[in-house]
Order: structure tokens, then sequence, then C-alpha cells
């Protein structure tokens, strides 16, 4: 199985998502948006943005 986002609410009634790998561990998070429409396109942008993104390391000298 993949891993999977998840959109809930926080303690302030706004709107977030995670992403959560295999394994259930949180391993991005979004932030907070006051709709559910708003939490859903960042997740879109971010599943968009994400394809064939390169990783830079810039902790290389």
């Amino acid at each position: 199985m993949a891993g999977q986002f998840e959109i809930y609410k926080d303690q302030s009634g706004q709107y977030r998502f995670w992403l959560k790998g295999r394994g259930g561990e949180i391993v991005a998070t979004g932030e907070s948006y006051p709709t559910k429409a708003g939490a859903k396109k960042g997740v879109q942008a971010v599943q968009k943005a994400a394809e064939g993104a390169k990783v830079v390391d810039l902790t290389e000298e």
C-alpha cells in the first residue's frame, strides 16, 4: 500500500492535511486552511509539485 494524505480539523477548527507513509508515520504536514476545499487543493498542489521533484542536498559544500 502506498502512503496516503489525510485531511483533518485542528484544535482551532482549521483544516489541515498530512501525508502518512506506508507504516502510518507522518512524513509531511500542510499548512492550515479555513475550508476543506482549500485543504484538498493543498493536497493536489503537493501531489503535482512532488511528481518528478529532484532532491537538493543543501548540506554539501
